[in-house]
């Protein structure tokens, strides 16, 4: 049987951990964690727990800080490292932040931080095509070094469930922690110019944006907020929406990723609308089964609920075509066979 080590203070249960996890116990490999008290000293932990040389040397997502240590060990063990960050930090402070301008010494210096950490890993996983693009040209990861896989949604926990009665008053729902990239403000702003639908539009979730979003709705009878729940009873409250809303933000990290709210929308076989970007497939791109509009975009948003509410029998269809989208491109065996995929490209090496 393989060793992995799975180098970092991260929580096993996020969603992307736990596919990643799922997929190494599938293909038989023993999974030692290794959780330093300080990613800084994790090296030197590393050896007063006299830690066994494994098979591989895994960093999972956001876990920049342990890199370093862990990126000795790999080269003392002669054992591949891969990491797994999902987000740049560069990219969050210089561009979703706007923290430090791009071009800064700020920025720059953050960017050749993060390049240099990216350029001692074997492999660097992204989770869309668009992110890899990122990673080599900002970044200056070798393509060679970069292989993709999606983020997804968990088989066993979104699945279809039966369609409420497709009649008003219809629900459009958006969950999530209310940050600049899933642009609420712009789900605000459609549904302001909805009043006259018999639909109620639904922001789910808390965050740092709730209470101006909040003030913007006022007096809006149509838009309501309601607080965020367990993440097992998730699926359950999707299923009782007719239409999902994904993200319209306008940042670059908006054009770079698919959310999870995607991926969940899309595997429980309800509508979604979202705004067009790079980050999909082209084939999905090209798909007229999700409802497309540019990011920032408050008149196309209603106008693409407008139109589906003006025939709300084929919310339905709609719904299942969206699954079957899904089973296509982003399901579990799918995304298995990603990972093999980067197993098998880690065993040529």
């Amino acid at each position: 049987m393989a060793n992995v080590i799975w180098w970092g203070r991260s929580d096993p249960e996020y969603s992307r951990n736990r596919l990643v996890l799922k997929f190494f116990k599938r293909f038989g490999w023993n999974i030692r964690f290794f959780s330093p008290v300080a990613s800084q000293t994790g090296f030197l932990e590393a050896y007063l727990q006299r830690l066994s040389r494994p098979d591989l040397i895994w960093v999972p997502c956001f876990r920049h800080r342990d890199i370093h240590s862990a990126s000795i060990w790999a080269k003392r063990w002669r054992v591949p490292l891969v990491i797994d960050p999902l987000i740049s930090a560069y990219e969050k402070e210089a561009f979703e932040r706007g923290k430090w301008p791009p071009g800064s010494k700020r920025s720059e210096k953050r960017r050749l931080y993060e390049s240099g950490l990216f350029a001692k890993a074997d492999m660097v996983v992204a989770d869309t095509a668009a992110h890899a693009d990122f990673f080599n040209q900002a970044l200056r990861v070798s393509p060679e070094k970069i292989r993709i896989l999606f983020v997804g949604a968990e088989d066993d926990r979104f699945q279809p469930r039966p369609v409420q009665a497709i009649e008003p008053p219809f629900e459009i729902l958006f969950y999530g922690s209310f940050l600049k990239l899933q642009g609420t403000d712009t789900i605000v702003a459609a549904a302001k110019r909805t009043r006259d639908l018999n639909a109620r539009w639904v922001l789910l979730g808390e965050g740092d944006l709730k209470n101006e979003n909040k003030r913007q709705a006022r007096l809006h009878q149509n838009i309501e907020f309601e607080a965020w729940i367990p993440y097992d009873r998730l699926s359950e409250r999707i299923s009782q929406a007719h239409i999902l809303l994904g993200i319209f933000g306008t940042t670059l990290k908006a054009d770079l990723v698919i959310p999870n709210k995607m991926f969940q929308a899309m595997a429980a076989g309800r509508p979604v609308i979202t705004r067009s970007a790079k980050a999909y497939p082209e084939e999905i791109r090209g798909s007229s089964v999700i409802g497309w509009v540019p990011g920032g975009d408050p008149e196309a948003l209603a106008a693409v609920v407008r139109n589906w509410l003006k025939s709300p029998a084929a919310l339905e269809r709609r719904g299942l075509d969206t699954r079957r989208l899904f089973d296509s491109f982003f399901s579990e065996p799918k995304l298995e066979e990603q990972f093999e995929h980067i197993l098998e490209d880690l065993s040529r090496r």
